[in-house]
């Protein structure tokens, strides 16, 4: 029996705090509610999935090296990070397979500050302002390229 491919979700800085920070901008559901509808959604799809969440942006690096060799896909919500973080883009830049961005708020319709990310530079698709939804969207994508 052959093993199911993963995929790495990482999640940055106070996404911990999801369904208690800023719910009119983030929605009610907890980061454990986002775990069990992508863990829903990979399995329905022959994946495992490795869902992270950290504050430090130095772990968020360490976590997308492991994935390297190791899973077939990334998706990150690097939260705050996305607007400042050399470091993490040029970690996925090494990593070989698909990488999607996702932000539950759409990051366009916010501050100028959050217009731009620099993940975006390597992300394969950016997936914004559909809540938790943007997650099973970033595990369909990945499932429709590997048709």
């Amino acid at each position: 029996m052959a093993m199911a491919k993963k995929i790495t979700v990482l999640n940055g800085p106070n996404l911990n705090f999801l369904g208690k920070r800023e719910p009119a901008i983030y929605g009610r559901e907890t980061l454990n509610d986002i775990e069990a509808l992508v863990h829903e959604c990979a399995r329905s799809h022959g994946f495992d999935i490795e869902f992270l969440q950290t504050n430090h942006e130095g772990q968020l690096v360490s976590f997308i090296q492991d994935a390297i060799g190791k899973s077939h896909a990334i998706i990150i919500n690097p939260a705050a990070y996305s607007h400042t973080s050399i470091a993490i883009l040029d970690a996925l830049k090494m990593f070989e397979g698909p990488v999607v961005e996702v932000h539950l708020s759409n990051i366009h319709k916010r501050e100028a500050y959050r217009h731009h990310s620099f993940v975006s530079e390597r992300a394969d698709a950016v997936i914004a302002g559909c809540g938790s939804a943007g997650y099973r969207f970033a595990v369909e994508y990945i499932v429709q390229r590997d048709l």
